[in-house]
């Protein structure tokens, strides 16, 4: 049985060594498994909620879809897209915050921290406190329930969030759902060992914190330098050390395999010293991220190939958001208003002109192939062969947006004495019904 996994980072930094264990890592090897639809996201509206700096919102943006990229993410295989460049996204945030009890929102870890810090620091409650910061867990499960994802790899400080968009999506249901579901309930995905990697403090590693070890940014010296400022006992070289409490050993271990996770510990046990043991997790982390740091660079010199393959994954993303948004729309009585027939239109109505329409379809020879028929019957485009029937279907949605500027691009051919022009009329005919 197929699912769907969904999962974001938010772009207001530079991208460390917790996101990249804590997220992006488990996310595409879980894109990689047999069955599973993946969907990943650049967080740039939930970045407005805490940065008011847009060169930096800027940077960053193009920094994560870098990096995901250069971690290898593979945009063919999952949908891979901006969260502002899908519009039904803030439209069904408004959608779901209608329904949405305020004291749910008033339970949210982020909210009740502010909060709590304002009262410390004997200011007003909501001092320096947006709407955005508060109700930004409705535009999470926005994000999550606008694709009907069943799972989203979270650190265990993101369960919350996951439980509010079932919460969310299941009273969305039963209000207009009429008997059906119109939301999939998402489940959170937490590696019991590795949810949250320490920062050079002990502390969860995060840029508010200043104790990040960075992924990319700065290249190797960097990275070396980072790791010699971890904070660690002062157990002199040849006493044992307590593997167990020191995050020097939890780092390392979110790289290592199981054989070298073990000789690692009886190393520091038979006292192995702090200094060389930093040598060598700084030599663990560069076996694994020298080649994606390579990669990171020459798309980093190349910001147009980003940018066409985020455009992609909007247009995919689009394609099954749209229809969606659609019969949500519709569920809550935001509908279109419409002549009642009388007798004489129901006559002219059935000797109507039938609409073009697409029709996808599977040969004999285990290939996928569309067309899109006219009125009169005449094929208008015909498509070549296609591995899968979601690359067909993705052609097709490229089709409805984009309209004949996508035919070069869509493994397609006009049919026989066709002339674009009418391609063109009978596009902007299934658009405009």
């Amino acid at each position: 049985m197929s699912y769907r996994v969904l999962t974001g980072i938010t772009t207001t930094g530079t991208p460390h060594l917790g996101n990249y264990v804590g997220a992006i890592r488990p996310a595409i090897a879980a894109s990689r498994e047999p069955g599973v639809e993946s969907f990943f996201f650049l967080a740039d509206y939930h970045a407005l909620i805490k940065c008011d700096e847009p060169e930096r919102i800027e940077r960053s943006r193009l920094e994560l879809a870098a990096t995901w990229l250069a971690c290898g993410l593979d945009p063919q295989r999952v949908t891979f897209y901006r969260q502002s460049d899908v519009p039904e996204i803030p439209e069904l945030t408004w959608l779901l915050t209608c329904v949405t009890q305020k004291g749910l929102m008033n339970r949210a870890h982020a909210y009740k921290a502010a909060t709590d810090e304002n009262a410390s620091a004997g200011e007003d409650t909501d001092a320096g406190i947006t709407m955005g910061l508060f109700s930004y867990p409705i535009l999470m499960a926005a994000d999550i329930l606008m694709f009907n994802a069943h799972r989203v790899p979270v650190g265990r400080d993101q369960v919350q969030h996951i439980e509010m968009a079932r919460d969310i999506g299941q009273r969305f249901n039963h209000l207009f759902g009429n008997g059906h579901e119109l939301f999939t309930l998402p489940e959170a995905v937490i590696d019991e060992v590795l949810a949250m990697l320490p920062g050079l403090d002990g502390r969860k590693m995060s840029k508010s914190y200043d104790n990040i070890i960075p992924l990319f940014e700065g290249g190797a010296k960097a990275l070396k330098d980072a790791v010699a400022r971890i904070v660690t006992d002062s157990r002199l070289p040849g006493e044992p050390k307590d593997a167990d409490n020191a995050h020097l050993v939890t780092i390392y271990e979110a790289f290592a395999t199981p054989p070298e996770r073990a000789a690692f510990r009886a190393e520091l046990e038979a006292g192995l010293g702090w200094g060389e043991a930093k040598q060598r997790v700084v030599e663990r982390l560069e076996r694994e991220i020298a080649p994606m740091r390579e990669r990171y660079d020459a798309l980093m010199a190349h910001p147009e190939r980003i940018e066409e393959i985020l455009m992609q994954g909007a247009r995919k993303a689009r394609a099954l958001a749209a229809p969606l948004l659609a019969t949500l729309r519709e569920a809550v009585g935001l509908r279109r208003f419409v002549a009642v027939p009388s007798e004489a239109s129901s006559k002219r109505t059935a000797n109507k002109p039938k609409p073009p329409e697409f029709k996808q379809y599977r040969e004999g020879d285990g290939r996928f192939y569309f067309k899109l028929v006219g009125g009169d019957g005449r094929v208008l485009l015909q498509s070549r062969a296609f591995a899968t029937g979601k690359e067909a279907g993705q052609s097709v949605a490229a089709l409805r947006s984009d309209g004949v500027a996508a035919i070069p691009h869509a493994g397609a051919d006009l049919g026989d004495g066709v002339a674009e022009q009418e391609v063109a009329q009978a596009l902007a005919a299934l658009a405009a019904a």
